[in-house]
């Protein structure tokens, strides 16, 4: 008498494969994103040049950046422009933080208008949580149509990443545009293929070895 196989699934099997799969393609679909806005980004970026004054009771602090093997801020702060009463959030540069997270770095403000000259972006990084927390100096992200309803002021829709330099102890030096999309491209094969290894395993865990008649 000689043993065979059958093909009788289990359904727990089938349910964590399809879970599995599902949840892999997912990722790679959300990394395959991230992928082609960053491409996006790249191919959309333009240069801006805008004269205004800088309103720094309204400074969002980003945090969790690291720079140089140190962590940090970014500085984000609405500029004024002149002749108008829009504003537009101007990302400044980074600056270390202190020794301490309940203490904020001090950010130096010139209080007299400026030419600001640098990327237009359309949307800070989303990370950890949408925008954030109203009221709140230091956050992960800034939604700017949020930031503008929070603050009354009459925003751009649509950022600068500062490229020009200042005295202000800041440090500009900012990723090329697009940087970064063939990590998450990398990112989404690994996703997909561990999609497919789940449908693999749970075609193999649905045979039964069965003896012959």
């Amino acid at each position: 008498m000689q043993a065979g196989y059958s093909f009788q699934p289990r359904a727990w099997v089938v349910v964590l494969a399809l879970a599995a799969a599902g949840a892999g393609v997912a990722l790679g679909q959300w990394q395959a994103g991230r992928a082609e806005q960053k491409r996006a980004d790249a191919r959309q970026a333009q240069r801006m040049s805008v004269t205004g004054v800088y309103e720094p009771r309204f400074t969002v602090l980003l945090d969790n950046k690291l720079r140089h093997g140190r962590p940090g801020y970014e500085v984000v702060m609405p500029l004024k422009i002149a002749g108008s009463e829009r504003h537009v959030l101007v990302n400044r540069g980074w600056i270390a933080a202190p020794r301490t997270r309940e203490t904020l770095p001090e950010v130096r403000t010139p209080s007299a208008q400026i030419d600001v000259e640098g990327l237009v972006r359309e949307r800070f990084p989303r990370i950890l949580e949408v925008g954030g927390q109203a009221g709140e100096r230091v956050r992960q992200t800034v939604d700017i149509a949020a930031y503008a309803k929070e603050t009354g002021l009459p925003l751009e829709p649509y950022y600068i990443e500062q490229h020009s330099p200042a005295d202000d102890g800041l440090d500009r030096q900012w990723q090329p545009p697009g940087a970064g999309a063939e990590k998450n491209e990398s990112y989404a094969l690994q996703w997909y293929s561990l999609a497919a290894l789940a449908i693999v395993l749970g075609l193999v865990f649905s045979f039964r070895r069965v003896a012959a008649p």
